[in-house]
This record gives C-alpha cells, sequence and structure tokens, in this order.
C-alpha cells in the first residue's frame, strides 16, 4: 500500500510554487481513498487523512504531518510499514482498523539555488515516529529515517521538472525480516496558467522485505491558486505499475498560505 505517495502528491503543492514566493506558513489537508490487494488475496480498502503544517522561506522548508489512516480488510498478520502492506503469514481472515497513523518530520534546505540548465539541490531529512498502532496493522511500531535530495529545475517560465532520490533506514520490529530500502520521485510541473498547474509524476521504492514486489505508482494531480499567495486545492488520481502497489487512489486536498 503506497500511503506515502499521499505525502508525496502533497509535496507538489510545493513544486506548484516555484513561480511565486515562498510562503511563511502554510496548513494543508489531504484526504485520499485507495483500493487493491497489494500482494494479498484480500481487496483492501484505505481511507487516509493528512494534516500537513509547514514553516519556510525561499531556502528552508520545515513540515509536520498529522495522519488518520482507516483500513478495511487487512488480512490478520498484515501490517502497514513505510508504504507498504506486509504480510505475515498466510491468513485468510481479516479485520477492520482505524486511528492516528504515523506521524513526519521532514526539513529541507536548498545549498544551490539553480540557473539556466543546472537544477537547484536541497537536501531533506525525514523521521517517521512509529506512532500508528502496531497491535491494529496500522503500523510497525517502530521509527524510520530518511535522507536523501530533491533536484528542481525551471526549464521554461511554465515547465518544472524534479527529481527526489532517497534511503530510508527502516525500523525492524523483532521477528520481522525488514530491509532497509531506496525511494524516488520523478515527474514535472507544468503551469497551465498562473494559476492552474499540472503534474505528472512516478514514485516509488524498493520492497522493505527482501524478494517482494517493489511498489511503483503514476500520479497526475492538478493544482489551482485560488490567492496569489498559494492558496488554493488540489485533485489526484494515483494507478498502481506494480502488484505491491494499490490498483488505484483519488485525492483531493487544499492549502491556506499565512
Amino acid at each position: 500500500m503506497r500511503i506515502y505517495h499521499v505525502l508525496a502528491v502533497t509535496t507538489l503543492l510545493s513544486c506548484c510554487s516555484l513561480a511565486q514566493a515562498a510562503p511563511n506558513v502554510t496548513v494543508s489537508n489531504n484526504a485520499a481513498f485507495f483500493q487493491g490487494k497489494y500482494g494479498t488475496s484480500q481487496n483492501i480498502n484505505i481511507y487516509y487523512d493528512e494534516t500537513d503544517i509547514q514553516i519556510s522561506d525561499k531556502a528552508w522548508r520545515v513540515k509536520l504531518t498529522l495522519p488518520y489512516l482507516s483500513v478495511k480488510n487487512l488480512p490478520v498478520g498484515a501490517q502497514i510499514s513505510t508504504g507498504s502492506v506486509v504480510t505475515q503469514g498466510t491468513s485468510t481472515q481479516t479485520r477492520n482498523s482505524s486511528g492516528l497513523g504515523d506521524v513526519w518530520l521532514e526539513g529541507r534546505y536548498k545549498v544551490f539555488a539553480g540557473s539556466g540548465l543546472e537544477p537547484s539541490v536541497s537536501p531533506y531529512l525525514k523521521i517517521k515516529f512509529g506512532t500508528a498502532s502496531a497491535s491494529s496493522g496500522l503500523g510497525s511500531g517502530k521509527n524510520d529515517y530518511e535522507t536523501g535530495v530533491m533536484l528542481q529545475q525551471v526549464v521554461t517560465p511554465e515547465l518544472f521538472p524534479f527529481l527526489k532520490v532517497g534511503y530510508r533506514f527502516v525500523g525492524k520490529p523483532a521477528g520481522s525480516n525488514y530491509r532497509n530500502i531506496a525511494t524516488y520521485q520523478v515527474g514535472a510541473t507544468y503551469a497551465v496558467s498562473d494559476k492552474s498547474f499540472i503534474t505528472p509524476m512516478f514514485s516509488g521504492s524498493q520492497s522493505i522485505v527482501r524478494g517482494g514486489t517493489n511498489p511503483a505508482d503514476a500520479i497526475l494531480a492538478w493544482n489551482y491558486n485560488v490567492t496569489t499567495k498559494g492558496s488554493g486545492f488540489q485533485l489526484y488520481v494515483d494507478k498502481g505499475l506494480s502488484t505491491g502497489s494499490a490498483n488505484y487512489g483519488v485525492g483531493i486536498g487544499g492549502q491556506i498560505v499565512f
């Protein structure tokens, strides 16, 4: 299950603000629904809602993500961890679970502004706090740590390609066979107008279980800025490209920039 793709999609709000002054404080909310088997024998429904609080200027950004998660038909013994559904055993019994998801804290700093054909370079660090209930299957109960770099370029006044690659140190519960993984996001934002933006992107990672299917998704998002500061809303669709991902997902969100 690509839960962290909801996090990936919300970063498009930042990509779409490249042509604007960086905001000081941004509060956003995104709600999404995903459906698929995620490599199991069950058709699992995922409801995900997150609230983001972001403080930033033109060089740095700090973002706190507070999620709520509701899962239906999760196989007993399966667990959501680092954006995937990990199955322990082959139980055909299922359960429904709801509650707080894993809280994320991310910091990013632009060390090179970029010019012409040279992209901007922004190293980042993310921490996933294991706040989701492990007993309910909503999380591993362990912290994850990810470091990487975000590259962004202004090819034309309308076109902003980006690439984000990282390496995640996965928290490993006792008895699990989890491993550390590489992650990626690549895409481009196109400014249809000074308010409307379209972003296609690919996002994925290695499977946290050695020998498992690597999750991969194609995402298409539309952002519309209502104010010149960047307050607006977003619609997006997600199509899983492997058996380790959801079959499909849809989402809607909005942000207020102060």
